[in-house]
């Protein structure tokens, strides 16, 4: 348990609080900050943060271990740049800068004014006859607001390897979203671990979060062994600082031309220039570039389109894999640690991981890649870890691996809405919303996500940002209206739903790829996983269109003011 416990701010006590809100917006990571913005942008004033971390940030006041860095660049990854007059320092900035930001939104906007941090909410419940919910905390606080919002991100909860014997290591152990810097040394910012200069390190991952920060533990530890039961997708990173002569350049209202451009090209459409040039984009531009080569030479055949788009996927994924697997043999010079960092799956099969130092890692000589040919760890005893039927002595153990992903909205507690309806068992086989924001039955209530709505992967802040403004949207129209509740109609709910029901446009992934979180773990998907994984069946920029249109329009289409 100590595992998942707070270990960057002192948890202080304080007297409970009891009062009224007009919005209580549960979470304090992205989703929580920008609709607390937009409702702030919006003249609605009265808002309570209420957040478990001892800070706001989310995942990014979580992740503070060496060489966090996000894969989105930070143009468009970080929102509300001109809001906030922020330039960021790299094209993909750090951890620490990230987590910075959030801060910055947050002090903006004054949204630490009446947040209450270090709070776990307990139990949310719906007052029909008051048309108020009531907020239930950890720290005894009964808080009645008008309106609620829950943003508790896809990646909130660190997940532990079931491997056995996990908890009979002596040694000691953390995982990445719990960094010790008190163990190893060091900071965030400045990376330089020198307490584990005498120490054999073992690290248990080689996802998205490992690929970041094995290359300063490899500078830092007296011996590194890395475990890997599968090789990430290492492409070029290729980061570089932000020119602030280019970006004194940049006019009113570019961040949304940039995002809508990165959400066209990253979805496959058309645009006259790539504003990110990155890798999501890169991918995503070989696979249109092939389907319409591919269309042109079927010409009036009638082939199939489906048939079209899978065959040109396979192509320039081979073309690309390919390519990033050459990279390897470039960089890696022991020939079979080069063979055993190769991916040997599709590239979005898994997480695209890109990077310009991890793969150099292990050229080090104290770093040792233990690669487990698919099996994983096979235990742990009290001083180190087998793999392979061999015993690895460790000081010291870091869990690399990573968050338990729910894409759809998931909580520690129960949320209870009119007529003791719990949102646990309405949602039992599968999400039902309108807009992916709005629940029947749940009148007042918003769910900030991605599901059921743009689906935005490659960009989770974007599908935030404009969750954040339909918010402020109804609220206001609310507010103005002298509305008491706020709930989309059964109807509208329904045919919502309705077109997830057979959708092939979701996060599942290939069935045949190795087990992750981007094929539903290698599962075949139930309707409930269709449900909670799916997109708008027209795609991101096509939701982001619909939904601008819905709110500017002002009749507010399915849903109920009453």
């Amino acid at each position: 348990a100590y595992l998942v416990e707070d270990p960057y701010t002192l948890r202080i006590e304080r007297d409970p609080v009891h009062d009224e809100v007009t919005v209580a917006v549960i979470g304090g990571g992205f989703a929580g900050l920008v609709t607390g913005a937009a409702l702030k942008k919006a003249g609605i004033t009265d808002i309570r943060i209420i957040e478990s971390g001892g800070d706001i940030g989310g995942v990014w006041y979580w992740n503070r271990y060496p060489g966090a860095m996000c894969d989105t660049a930070a143009m468009v990854y970080l929102p509300l740049l001109e809001e906030t007059g922020y330039m960021p320092t790299m094209k993909y900035v750090f951890g620490h800068e990230i987590y910075e930001h959030a801060r910055r939104i947050a002090k903006h906007f004054g949204l630490y004014d009446n947040a209450l941090l270090s709070t776990d909410v307990a139990a949310l419940d719906w007052d029909d006859d008051a048309s108020r919910w009531t907020v239930r905390t950890d720290r005894g606080d009964v808080i009645r607001a008008q309106f609620v919002t829950q943003g508790l991100g896809p990646i909130s909860r660190p997940k532990l390897p079931g491997i056995p014997g996990l908890a009979s290591f002596a040694g000691h152990s953390f995982h990445t979203a719990r960094w010790d810097y008190d163990y190893t040394g060091g900071t965030p910012s400045d990376p330089h671990m020198d307490n584990l200069a005498d120490k054999r390190v073992g690290i248990i991952g080689t996802g998205a979060t490992a690929v970041q920060c094995i290359p300063p533990l490899g500078r830092s530890a007296n011996q590194l062994f890395v475990f890997q039961r599968t090789p990430s997708s290492i492409d070029v990173r290729n980061n570089h600082p932000i020119d602030p002569a280019e970006f004194a350049k940049l006019e009113p209202g570019w961040q949304k031309e940039w995002l809508r451009n990165f959400a066209t090209l990253q979805s496959g459409g058309f645009a006259d220039e790539d504003y990110v040039k990155d890798g999501w984009t890169d991918i995503a531009k070989r696979i249109r570039d092939k389907v319409l080569a591919h269309m042109a030479e079927a010409g009036e055949s009638g082939a199939d389109p489906a048939e079209l788009m899978q065959r040109a996927y396979e192509e320039s994924d081979d073309e690309k894999m390919t390519e990033i697997r050459a990279r390897v043999d470039t960089i890696v010079q022991d020939k079979a640690t080069a063979d055993a960092l190769k991916p040997w799956y599709r590239q979005l099969c898994k997480r695209p991981c890109f990077h310009d130092e991890y793969l150099q890692s292990f050229n080090l000589a104290n770093v040792h890649l233990v690669d487990t040919n698919g099996q994983g760890v096979e235990r742990i005893d009290a001083t180190g870890v087998w793999a392979n039927g061999v015993h690895y002595d460790l000081d010291c153990i870091v869990w690399a691996s990573g968050f338990e992903v729910h894409l759809e909205h998931n909580s520690k507690y129960e949320t209870t809405g009119r007529g003791g309806l719990k949102l646990s068992d309405y949602w039992a086989d599968g999400m039902r919303t309108w807009h992916g924001l709005q629940t029947h039955g749940f009148p007042n209530m918003f769910i900030i996500g991605m599901c059921q709505a743009a689906n935005l992967i490659s960009n989770i802040t974007s599908n935030l940002t404009d969750a954040g403004v339909s918010v402020a949207a109804i609220v206001s129209h609310a507010l103005e209206t002298g509305a008491a509740k706020v709930e989309a109609t059964a109807e509208a709910e329904a045919a919502w739903v309705a077109q997830f029901e057979a959708t092939t446009r979701g996060f599942l992934g290939n069935p045949d790829c190795t087990p992750g979180y981007y094929n539903n773990e290698g599962r075949a998907p139930t309707r409930k996983d269709l449900l909670n994984a799916s997109g708008y069946p027209a795609g991101p920029v096509a939701y982001f269109d619909y939904i601008e249109q819905w709110r500017n329009r002002g009749d507010f289409e399915g849903v109920d003011f009453r």
